[in-house]
């Protein structure tokens, strides 16, 4: 086994024994289904041994200032299904779109809970592999700025806010020196807790700030 496929090993083992929760169509209330993406590549040097942070990046991007929805906010690559279009396809489908990377349906290590968001949609996380896919490459229209991010970076307690709009804990990940809020921190979060510790720790029920709703 190469040293990437031993990285790719040990996500898929940290994913398979988790029990995911999915948003039932009583509990959508109406919402769209949107895929989005933890797309994760070795880091450079990275030699298979060490430590998972260390070993391993994610895409993250800041979407476009010229979007009409959510400018300029941090995202993981993603977007609406199209009709008839699995999740998994729909996921791949926005990471071609949005960083230019090709992954068949063998990339999809697993799926994350499912969370819906104040702006319509019931949100699926999908973690796809793209070591030796070649680099990405952003595309202008929809991504302000791409970043590979190294999983180390959100390997940090999150802190959660109360305000007077919810009763639900606004969730803020800490990253670059500032926040990234729900539903992208609660990806991150999540993800972090189950590959990087283990842990089934639900993330369904955390607010966004209310900057986001819309």
């Amino acid at each position: 086994m190469g040293r990437t496929e031993v990285l790719r090993a040990a996500v898929v083992e940290a994913l398979a024994g988790f029990s995911r929760r999915a948003t039932g169509e009583a509990e959508r209330d109406g919402r769209k289904t949107a895929a989005v993406t933890m797309t994760l590549i070795p880091a450079p040097g990275a030699t298979g041994d060490g430590p998972l942070a260390d070993e391993l990046t994610f895409l993250l991007t800041r979407r476009a200032r010229s979007l009409r929805a959510h400018s300029g906010q941090w995202a993981l690559p993603g977007g609406r299904a199209d009709p008839g279009e699995s999740i998994t396809e729909a996921a791949r489908r926005e990471v071609s779109e949005e960083v230019g990377l090709s992954l068949g349906e063998d990339r999809v290590l697993g799926l994350l809970d499912d969370y819906p968001t104040r702006s319509g949609y019931v949100m699926t996380p999908v973690v796809l592999w793209a070591g030796d896919a070649g680099e990405p490459a952003p595309n202008p229209d929809e991504v302000g700025s791409l970043h590979r991010v190294p999983l180390r970076e959100i390997d940090h307690e999150p802190r959660f806010l109360t305000i007077p709009e919810s009763d639900a804990p606004v969730i803020q990940v800490p990253l670059f020196d500032r926040f990234v809020h729900a539903p992208t921190g609660a990806v991150l979060y999540q993800f972090r807790e189950l590959v990087l510790h283990g842990r089934t720790t639900r993330v369904a029920h955390l607010e966004q700030p209310v900057f986001a709703w819309k």
